[in-house]
């Protein structure tokens, strides 16, 4: 089993430099693992969690910790060089005398969802008084500089976690430790002569430029060739006309209208009493 968990960790420094796009995936618990060949180092999401699930059916330990890293792969716990661990805390973890069975693997294509395993094993240990702990710890971001100093704050909280499971274990426990790869941002490139022709495209469109041929300069759209007669002074002018025309209409009709003065003048002589009676 030693050299099993030796060939576990020197798998991450093996394949650092293979994927950017996957992420690492490790279990680690004082229960014994079946007996089995070193798992691939370079696996499906599915392909992982089948065997998590084989491993884990018979519910092993009392307490379970699930530790999910976002944005994390091989290069981030393991170096180039195979003594150097980025995450000193987990490797000595799974160095521990206490640990007996390991499972990793350094290239999972996908993301083992935390929350799936964590229905699995309620339902494996179904019939078993169990505890089940889970710590999210802080993405790491882009930057090289902001990445280290964030895993090592991560680490450090990873070691904290793990001093406290142990003390409430009574060694029994299995820790798995899910990192979920990161999305790689697209930027676009141009080259020399492209980003060229866009800028002489672009000046093209803000400056229309008299030709020396008087007759392609005569057949110029009109707003092209008095660039300050611009549209929005041409729909202003019209609509202007429009309302000055409904205004003279307007006008005009009330002009037009003739009324008596008599219309406004009322009755009061014995004619209109009599019309009244």
């Amino acid at each position: 089993m030693r050299l099993s968990r030796t060939a576990g960790l020197m798998a991450f420094c093996a394949t650092v430099h293979a994927f950017t796009d996957s992420s690492p995936f490790v279990m680690l618990s004082t229960a014994d693992f079946a007996k089995s060949s070193a798992p691939a180092q370079l696996q499906t999401e599915s392909q992982v969690l089948a065997s998590v699930k084989s491993l884990l059916s018979s519910c092993p330990t009392d307490r379970y910790l699930l530790v999910s890293q976002p944005n994390a792969n091989a290069a981030d716990i393991r170096g180039s060089d195979a003594n150097d661990c980025r995450s000193p805390n987990l490797c000595r973890a799974i160095a521990s005398k206490d640990v007996k069975g390991v499972y990793s693997v350094a290239e999972v294509i996908g993301e083992v969802k935390i929350d799936r395993l964590a229905e699995y094993i309620h339902t494996a240990c179904a019939d078993k008084k169990i505890v089940i702990d889970q710590t999210r710890l802080s993405p790491l971001g882009r930057n090289p500089g902001e990445r280290a100093n964030t895993l090592s704050d991560n680490d450090h909280a990873l070691g904290q976690t793990l001093e406290k499971l142990k003390d409430a274990s009574a060694g029994s426990y299995t820790v798995i430790y899910l990192a979920s790869p990161s999305e790689p941002t697209y930027q676009a490139e141009f080259t020399e002569p492209l980003h060229a022709e866009l800028k002489r495209h672009e000046a093209s469109l803000l400056h229309v430029r008299k030709d020396k041929n008087e007759t392609k300069w005569e057949k110029l759209p009109l707003f092209e060739k008095y660039v300050f007669f611009s549209p929005g002074i041409f729909h202003a002018l019209v609509a202007v006309i429009v309302l000055l025309s409904i205004l003279g209409v307007g006008v005009r009709a009330l002009a037009s209208l003739e009324i008596p003065y008599g219309a406004f003048e009322k009755e009061m002589g014995p004619a209109a009493q009599k019309k009244n009676n």
